[in-house]
Parts: C-alpha cells; sequence; structure tokens
C-alpha cells in the first residue's frame, strides 16, 4: 500500500483535503495532508528558504514512510517537486494536480504567467503576504457556491517569501515517475515546461473536466486518479 502525501496550493491547509481522504484511506493506504508553514493552522510559523521544502521531506522522515507517492497542487508542486527529489527511494510517484513546476534557479514569482513585477507588487502592498482570492476570482472554475464559500472562508494570506524561493534541483525534473493532471477548465493545455516535460517516458497526463481545485469540486474523481497512481 502506498502512503500518500497531500500538499494544497497557495492559502490552503490540509484541510483542503477533506473530501479526498475518506476514499484513500477507505482503499486501505496511508494518507498524510500537510499544512506548509505561514499557512492555515501554522500560520505564525516563519518561513524561509527552502521552508516548504523542508516541511514535506521532514514529515516523509519523521513518519517513516516508504512507498510515498508525494501530491501538489498548483504552487505546492514547486515545493513537492524538490522535497521528491530528496527523499531518495521512499518515493514511489510525484503527482502534480494543475500545478506549477520547479526550474532550478527559478521561483514561483519568476515565472508568475502575469509578469514578475505584477506579483511582486501585490506582495509588497500587502506587506509580505499574497492575499487569498475573493469569491469573483473563483468564478468558472466548477465550483457551487458552497464550495467556493469554503475555500474564500478557509483560505489565509500567503507568504511571499515562499514564492519568491529559488528551486533547487540536483537532478533534472523529467526523471522522476510522475503524473501531471490537467484541470481541462483553468485552461485546455499545459504550460509549455510541463509540455516538454510530458515528452519524457516517466511522466504521464491526466486530464480532469474540472477547475483548478478538484479537490472541491471534483474530489471522487481527483481521489480515483490518486488511487490509479498507486498501483
Amino acid at each position: 500500500m502506498a502512503n500518500f502525501v497531500l500538499v494544497a496550493g497557495a492559502w490552503l491547509g490540509s484541510w483542503a483535503w477533506d473530501d479526498v481522504v475518506p476514499e484513500l484511506r477507505g482503499s486501505g493506504h496511508g494518507v498524510h495532508p500537510l499544512t506548509l508553514s505561514g499557512l492555515a493552522e501554522r500560520e505564525d510559523e516563519p518561513v524561509g528558504r527552502q521552508t516548504h521544502v523542508r516541511d514535506i521531506v521532514d514529515e516523509v522522515e519523521r513518519l517513516g514512510l516508504r512507498d510515498v507517492v508525494l501530491v501538489g497542487h498548483s504552487y505546492a508542486g514547486i515545493p513537492v517537486g524538490q522535497a521528491a527529489e530528496l527523499i531518495g527511494d521512499r518515493l514511489a510517484r510525484v503527482v502534480f494536480v494543475d500545478a506549477n513546476v520547479p526550474a532550478d534557479g527559478e521561483s514561483f514569482v519568476s515565472t508568475w504567467w502575469e509578469g514578475p513585477a505584477k506579483l511582486e507588487t501585490a506582495l509588497a502592498e500587502n506587506g509580505g503576504l499574497w492575499a487569498p482570492l475573493a469569491a469573483a476570482d473563483c468564478e468558472g472554475q466548477g465550483l457551487t457556491d458552497d464550495q467556493v464559500t469554503r475555500f474564500v472562508t478557509g483560505a489565509t494570506p500567503h507568504p511571499g517569501v515562499s514564492l519568491a524561493d529559488p528551486a533547487v534541483l540536483p537532478r533534472p525534473l523529467g526523471e522522476l515517475p510522475a503524473t501531471y493532471i490537467k484541470c481541462l477548465l483553468d485552461g485546455p493545455e499545459p504550460t509549455s515546461d510541463v509540455a516538454e516535460l510530458l515528452k519524457g517516458e516517466r511522466w504521464r497526463l491526466v486530464e480532469l473536466d474540472t477547475g483548478h481545485w478538484p479537490m472541491f469540486s471534483r474530489p471522487a474523481d481527483l481521489a480515483r486518479i490518486l488511487l490509479d497512481c498507486a498501483r
């Protein structure tokens, strides 16, 4: 049986996986949703260089996990991709859920699709924190009103230090056994960096007809895909 380590994206904590966890555990797997430093119930914990990477590696080592399926959603794909490189033979597979992927020396900010300056300005204007989205920002992502409310009320400001932290990759990301889940309402095609990785023999693509937060909008379908990744 696998051990799933689930890491949600910006503004979110372990609570975001609440609707996914029961099906994974019901299939006999270990499931370990993780809140990163500076977020949710860990909002007051300091965040510095590589803190989120260490959060993930430390959780795997603290619990003595093996056959690990590391799951990173959105922003969390960046620290998850780096952590996957560091846990060695404990890793079974890494799963990127509509996620950013790390590139050596690049950060979430430096690759921001609207340009680094726009995100840097937003962080500076909010005391170094990335403010959570409003309900209107969630439109068109396949979420019900109740799901949007759950997302918006549960979100916490995201520490900008982690967003600007350059990734460190000791070997090419394409060498990892990986699945990329593309959520089609958030764009029909993977980004160019992901598309390049998918050309390799060790990466595979799975499409899911929902928006950017499938743990809210399609938890059962997301759980099914994750279970397939553990086989």
